[in-house]
Formats: structure tokens, C-alpha cells, sequence
């Protein structure tokens, strides 16, 4: 049998000169797609331009223009005509852009489209047909109101750029003549200047005057792309009558700023009424007593109702239980504290027993804080809504309005209606509506909306029993706040004494049941450290909370009660959504103007 034979595997230099032929083969069958043109990649041979100038019947400046521009478009498809824009507006006042037609070198109409963006008049020549070579367009147009009174010469000047400076094409031979009335020629003060060059820049040029001194000309050779041609000619002050845009309008440039001012005060004014009503409400006698007990009836699920701007009263209410023996915080060496169930007989109110049922549900003895649970959450939530209810049965708090809120609500909203009316009307008379003014009008409006909701709506207030109960809670505020001497010197008084059944007194345990009431009032840390000083002084550490050497009460406690805290008020995320299922989205002088391609 003949040995069959293996081929040999191809060296280095075949296996290049194979991958170079599939390129060049590869390359040979792919269509050719030709760069990405840019539209704007051609230039003016020439750009010639006249002006023929005069005043209407009131007075007021208008122009015929005839533009005639000869491009020099590439031999390859890259356009379909140009375009050539004109600025709406000068000086605060529009010029009323009209454009009468488009025609080429032989006078046949060029068909062209209208737009307006970023406040220019946009003139789009052509078709979808691609245009090659030299191709010369005529814009013919109106415009009025151009010229402007100089308050520096007091002129009234035709001060104007004859050619756009944001162009990206140069310009091979530029000219233009300015043509004025009899009655315009006549009121000329000689004053003329011409400027060349980028933006900015002041270079001189020449501007020859005709005998009679009715025409301006100016002529050059070679323009760079950018570069623009500016010409100021004068005539005695008060030829021109200026539009009323121009002109000092106290009410059209002041009014709208105070109506938006008197709105912003009466809205202010109605968040002020608000918060002065829930200030007065808080008053009792005006006297604050220190107390050192709180009574029975006042957990602190019904306490922080009463408590101004109180924090979320969860993790009060759980150091209440723990304090009261009703539970232990614990710590088995994982991230989240540990809740350990000891007495339930302990809890001396319903809501006490309903937080021990929330936290120990279904018999558990012992309970992590949770770090995102829905339901521990809404039981939180739940129980902390039961304690303002329960302020409320009880006839410590209301629900009212403010008239006084109400009744600036009502000016706030009416004002705020003037101030659109007279914005309107501002622009009616044709004047500049700086963006400054229309982002401030919104952000009034918004203002006045979230104004307008506060103003109408009831608010939670104490009413009179309530504050007594708020005063007394304002007391256990200054007792917790006095130096340890003042602490003692009361608890030793004849009226302390007679205030605790027996005439003994602990003073840790008196200290624990005021720890809740410490948080409330956002004093926990100071507090702590109070209570450090007592287990320290008696030879005892509490035995609500476990402790450890080197950590202090009160860093124990903060994490205890940023634990509870997260959990109580936890929100799960909102999904994000995608693109892929379709939820995605995407996302000097006047005049000049703008030109390129299209």
C-alpha cells in the first residue's frame, strides 16, 4: 500500500502573500464610497452688492437690496445651492427681512425657500439637484429700520456690514454701492469711515462718494473667508425717524420688572404668613419649665408630632423600647444591628405594643434592621403616620389655612398674570425680550405655582392643648440642655421630690427614658455622653445596648439610629429603561449676516 503523503503546512512569507491578494480582492469587489463632502468647501468669485436707500412717509429708514453672488461650486455632486442668511433684528428693533426673489445671471427665477433660525432669515436656493461650477445667484429684498441714531457723533448713521464675518468662503473680487434718497443726500454731514477685516479688527478702507453725494462705493480686490466690510456714513441728527423699539419706553422696559418684582414679594410674603401661623400656634403661656419625666401618653411616635421639624421618630421609638427593658440592641459581629426581644409586657402604650408587633412579627424573638425592605418600611411608615393621627384624636394638632397666606396667594397669582400681560405687550411694541427676562419669568411662575400650593393648602398646626403639651416637651428640651449641676439641683428640689412617689431617685434611669427625647430633638450626642458620665460614676453600663471597650455610647447609638432610620424610610430604586426596547432617545454694525452651502 503506497504511504499516503501529508501535505507541508505554508511558510510565513505564502501566508502574507495570500492575505495580501483576499485584501486587494476583497477591496476590488467593494463599491467605492466617496468621502463625506463638506458643503460649505467652495468660494465667491465675486460678491457685489447695492443699496438703494430712502425714507417712507413717517420718516423711517427702508432699503431695496439686490445681492449678486457668483459661486464657484466643484465639478463633483457636493451641492445643491447656497445659502445666505440675514439677521431679523438691530439695535432692539426687526428690520422686517423681505425677500422678493432669486434669479440667476439671465434674470430666470432660482427657486428658493424661506426660514428663520436663531433670529436670522435664512434664503435656501436650489433643488435637490446638484449645481457645478460657477453659479451666480440675485437675491433681491426689503428691509427698514437699519439705520440708527449715535448718541456719541449724534448722527443718524447708515452704519452697516456689507458682508457676513462668520463666512467660511473667500471672496475673489467684492463691491458695493449705496444709494440715497434726494432727502437723505441732502442731510449728509460728510462723516463717512470704512472699516475692514475680521470681527473686530479696524482696518481701513477706501469709500469713494459721487459728486453729488448721493452714492458710496466701495470696491476690492481678494477677501479671506470671515473677513467683512463695515461702512458708517452720517447724516444730521433727526433725519431718521428711529422706531418706537429704539426709543425710551418707561413703561415697556420698567413695567414688567416691578410687576415681577411685586409678584416675588407677595409670594414671599404668603410663605411668611405660613410660617408665622404655625409659629403662633406653637404658643401656650410663652413660659418653658424644665421637666425631667415625660408623661406616659406621650411616646415618641406622638411626641415628634408636636415637635417642630422633629426627625423621623422610628429609632426613638425603638431606644424608648429598649430603655423601658421591652427590647435589647445587640451586635453579633455582622454589619447590621441586631433587635432582641426581651418583655413584651413592658411597652406602656398601644403604640409602644404596635412597634414591638411591627418589629417582632409572627412570634420572632430576634430581628436584624433590614437594610432594603419594602415591608419593614411601609410598617415604619405606617406606625409613624398612627402617631400624628393619634396627636390629632386627641385634639393636639389641626389642620387649617392662613388667610393672610391665601389672600397674597391671590395677589401673588394675579400679578403674575400682569407680568405676562406686560411682557406681551412689550413684545408687541417690537422691543428686545433680553433671554435673561423670559428664564426669570418662568422661574416666577414656578415660583408663584409651588407658592400658590402652600398658600391653599391646610397645614398641620398645634392647637392650644397641643402647645401646652409642646412647651412642656420644650422643657424636657432645657433640662437635657443645662449644665449637671442644674440637672441635679432640680432633681433635689422640694417640688422634684414631691413629682417621684418615693423621694428616691435614679438618675441613670431617669437619664435612659429621656434618651429618646434627646433625638427628637437631635441632641443624642451630647446626651450620650452624659449618660457615659453616669454608668461611669455608678459603676454599672447599660443593659438596653450592648457595649464594647473603646466605643463609645454614642457611636454605638448613631448606628444603631442611621440603621433604623435607612430601613424605616427605605424606597426601592426606579429600573432604568433601555434603548433597545424602544424607550431610548436621541438626543460692529448690523447686517452681515450668514452664508454657506447647501
Amino acid at each position: 500500500m503506497r504511504a499516503q503523503r501529508t501535505p507541508a503546512p505554508l511558510d510565513a512569507r505564502s501566508a502574507l502573500v495570500a492575505l495580501a491578494l483576499a485584501i486587494g480582492l476583497l477591496a476590488a469587489l467593494l463599491p467605492v464610497t466617496p468621502a463625506a463632502a463638506d458643503v460649505d468647501d467652495f468660494s465667491y468669485s465675486s460678491w457685489s452688492a447695492e443699496y438703494d436707500v430712502s425714507l417712507d412717509a413717517d420718516g423711517r429708514a427702508i432699503a431695496e437690496v439686490t445681492e449678486t453672488l457668483v459661486a464657484e461650486f466643484p465639478q463633483h455632486d457636493q451641492n445643491k445651492g447656497i445659502i445666505r442668511g440675514y439677521p431679523q433684528r438691530y439695535l432692539g428693533a426687526g428690520l422686517d427681512i423681505d425677500i422678493i426673489s432669486v434669479t440667476d445671471a439671465e434674470g430666470r427665477d432660482v427657486p428658493f425657500e424661506v426660514e428663520t433660525e436663531d433670529d436670522m432669515v435664512l434664503v435656501l436656493t436650489g433643488t435637490d439637484d446638484y449645481v457645478h461650477g460657477s453659479t451666480t445667484y440675485v437675491i433681491r429684498s426689503t428691509m427698514r429700520d437699519f439705520m440708527m441714531h449715535s448718541t456719541e457723533s449724534g448722527n443718524d448713521e447708515f452704519y452697516w456690514n456689507l458682508l457676513p464675518l462668520n463666512s467660511t468662503q473667500a471672496i475673489g473680487r467684492f463691491d458695493a454701492r449705496i444709494r440715497f434718497a434726494p432727502e437723505l443726500a441732502a442731510a449728509a454731514t460728510g462723516d463717512t469711515a470704512c472699516y475692514a477685516g475680521h470681527q473686530g479688527e479696524r482696518r481701513p478702507c477706501d469709500i469713494e462718494k459721487s459728486d453729488d453725494g448721493s452714492t458710496f462705493q466701495v470696491a476690492s480686490g481678494g477677501r479671506e473667508a470671515g473677513e467683512g466690510v463695515t461702512v458708517a456714513i452720517g447724516f444730521a441728527g433727526g433725519t431718521v425717524t428711529q422706531p418706537a423699539a429704539r426709543e425710551p419706553d418707561p413703561v415697556a422696559d420698567f413695567a414688567p420688572v416691578v410687576a415681577g418684582g411685586v409678584t416675588l414679594a407677595t409670594a414671599a410674603g404668603a410663605w411668611i404668613a405660613v410660617a408665622g401661623m404655625r409659629r403662633r400656634r406653637r404658643t401656650a403661656t410663652g413660659i418653658v419649665v424644665a421637666q425631667f419625666d415625660v408623661p406616659a401618653d406621650l411616646p415618641p411616635l406622638i411626641a415628634a408630632a408636636l415637635i417642630e421639624n422633629a426627625p423621623n421618630p422610628a429609632p426613638a421609638q425603638m431606644v424608648h423600647l429598649a430603655v423601658q427593658g421591652a427590647l435589647r440592641l445587640e451586635d453579633d459581629g455582622d454589619a447590621r444591628p441586631v433587635m432582641r426581644l426581651l418583655d413584651r409586657t413592658r411597652s406602656g402604650h398601644p403604640l409602644d405594643a404596635a412597634m414591638l408587633d411591627a418589629l417582632f412579627p409572627a412570634g420572632a424573638a430576634v430581628r436584624r434592621i433590614p437594610r432594603t425592605s419594602t415591608k419593614f418600611a411601609k410598617r415604619m411608615q405606617k406606625l409613624v403616620k398612627r402617631g400624628a393621627d393619634e396627636a390629632k384624636s386627641r385634639g393636639w394638632t389641626t389642620s387649617e389655612r392662613s388667610r393672610a397666606a391665601m389672600t397674597l396667594g391671590w395677589v401673588s397669582l394675579g400679578m403674575l398674570a400682569a407680568t405676562l400681560a406686560l411682557l406681551i405687550w412689550t413684545a408687541t411694541k417690537d422691543r428686545d425680550l433680553l433671554p435673561l427676562s423670559i428664564i426669570a419669568f418662568v422661574l416666577t411662575a414656578v415660583g408663584v405655582g409651588v407658592t400658590a400650593i402652600v398658600a391653599f393648602s391646610r397645614h398641620t398646626v398645634l392647637t392650644p392643648q397641643g402647645a401646652e403639651r409642646a412647651e412642656y416637651l420644650l422643657g424636657v428640651r432645657e433640662f437635657i440642655r443645662v449644665a449637671e449641676a442644674d440637672r441635679l439641683r432640680m432633681l433635689q428640689s422640694v417640688e422634684g421630690a414631691e413629682r417621684r412617689a418615693d423621694g428616691s431617685i435614679d438618675v441613670v434611669h431617669l437619664y435612659e427614658k429621656l434618651l429618646p427625647y434627646a433625638m427628637l430633638f437631635r441632641q443624642e450626642g451630647s446626651w450620650s455622653k452624659v449618660l457615659e458620665t453616669s454608668y461611669a460614676d455608678t459603676g454599672r453600663g447599660p443593659d438596653w445596648v450592648s457595649t464594647y471597650v473603646g466605643v463609645s455610647l454614642a457611636s454605638r447609638l448613631s448606628s444603631y439610629s442611621t440603621s433604623m432610620n435607612t430601613a424605616a424610610t427605605y424606597t426601592p430604586a426606579s429600573s432604568s429603561s433601555g434603548g433597545s426596547t424602544g424607550g431610548g432617545f436621541s438626543g460692529g454694525g448690523g447686517g452681515g449676516g450668514f452664508s454657506g452651502g447647501r
